[in-house]
């Protein structure tokens, strides 16, 4: 069974704690029952390994001559990493943070995930003979050019870090957050750093959270755990259904009302839901001293045309006022930061991603490369693995001319002749 799992997963111990599961809303016994828990089976079979030592440094038996730098210590960064050194690369990840990791360590609550088993990990694959370099901001600290020119090649894994805003009246208000910074401090106040760095906090706070997808829930989670006074979470789509929906059947993705560990969390705290649905914010209040005091809130509707499209409207008459002294903004992300790829004057798609051609990882800039979310968007750390894995693959067979490493199945495209 690990076998089996090692080939296609580098990292299930990852995928099986905050994944949120899609295979098993294709599972076929999903149909008419509970799926099999694909996500805890994994879990079980990778934590039994590391228990038994079956999991052990495994470095290449020979090494190619070529170099290859990954920008971003992420999901997709390690990935690609592992897979470049299995082939014999010499790897190097840099990470502008003082520990590897990325969106793992810092992104995702301790609860959820905890940092000794991302730290099992980095270790591992340091002894396996990937270099890390941390605490450099690549694009800042070091030139991105500088190190393109030191390798043979470079993988970009920089993620999708490039928050969505809201900007209606009163968004320059003290107290009001983009939902990661919360996060990332408190991450980094939890792995020791100085309480310098908590520069969020929401003990004894009335804290809104805007924002419903899984990044809302951990800052309700983690707002919990700071010891907010009250948790209140804006989501601007109705509540899904108790059960699929005819629009949305087996094998699709599941899109049914769920309690996530951060809304049940808060339930048996506060004794409620903390979310409340089809609410929109149309001004945040100032205290008179420059901060924020509560929020300005609508209720809307939502309606189908008749092509099946669906259209929001606002419900006048719906008008309310919710108190708060602390806003996290958990709206998503609109691609990756630009330093790095204004300094290599990457093209962009018009989402503002890193432009590929179909089906390849290769950038605009020769012996550049993309994975995970800067290139596909914002979305879950199995995709960023696939993704960091395949285009390990395409680095591979550039620069020597065929490639070991496996393929995502079905189609594979080979090289013109």
């Amino acid at each position: 069974a690990l076998n089996q799992l090692l080939q296609t997963n580098n990292f299930p111990e990852f995928t099986g704690r905050v994944c949120p599961a899609p295979c098993e809303g294709a599972c076929v016994l999903g149909i008419n029952s509970p799926p099999v828990t694909i996500k805890n089976i994994e879990c079980a079979i990778i934590d039994h390994a590391f228990e038994m030592g079956w999991i052990k440094p495994e470095p290449p038996l020979t090494r190619t001559g070529k170099k290859v730098a990954v920008i971003g210590s992420g999901p997709s960064g390690l990935a690609a990493a592992a897979q470049l050194n299995k082939a014999g690369h010499t790897v190097t990840v840099y990470e502008r943070n003082d520990r590897p990791g990325g969106l793992l360590r810092y992104g995702i609550p301790t609860m959820k995930l905890d940092k000794d088993v991302v730290q099992r990990r980095v270790d591992l694959m340091t002894q396996e003979g990937i270099s890390f370099v941390c605490g450099q901001e690549v694009g800042k600290d070091l030139p991105a050019t500088n190190i393109l020119a030191e390798n043979d090649a470079m993988v970009l894994a920089l993620g999708a870090t490039y928050p969505r805003d809201l900007p209606i009246p009163g968004r320059n208000l003290n107290g009001i957050h983009y939902a990661m910074s919360f996060l990332e401090s408190w991450q980094k106040v939890q792995h020791g750093n100085e309480l310098d760095y908590l520069k969020v906090y929401a003990k004894d706070k009335d804290v809104v959270i805007i924002g419903g997808g899984d990044t809302g829930c951990d800052c309700i989670a983690t707002s919990l755990r700071q010891g907010a006074k009250s948790i209140t979470t804006f989501e601007i789509l109705p509540p899904p259904p108790p059960t699929r929906a005819p629009s949305n059947p087996w094998p699709t993705w599941p899109r049914v009302f769920k309690l996530d560990y951060g809304h049940e969390e808060v339930q048996l705290k506060f004794g409620k839901d903390p979310r409340i649905f089809n609410i929109k914010s149309t001004e945040f209040v100032d205290d008179g001293n420059g901060n924020v005091k509560g929020i300005k809130t609508m209720k809307v509707e939502w309606t189908k045309d008749k092509a099946g499209r669906w259209n929001m409207a606002d419900m006048p008459g719906s008008e309310e006022f919710i108190k708060c002294d602390m806003v996290l903004l958990a709206m998503g992300f609109l691609g990756p930061e630009k330093k790095i790829v204004d300094e290599l004057k990457a093209k962009l798609d018009p989402r503002g991603n890193l432009e590929t051609p179909q089906n390849k990882y290769s950038t605009s800039i020769p012996r550049v490369y993309a994975a995970g979310d800067c290139r596909r968007g914002q979305s879950l750390v199995v995709w960023a693995i696939s993704e960091g894995r395949q285009a390990a693959r395409q680095v591979d067979l550039d620069l020597m001319g065929s490639t070991c490493l496996a393929g995502p199945g079905g189609m594979v495209y080979q090289p013109e002749s």
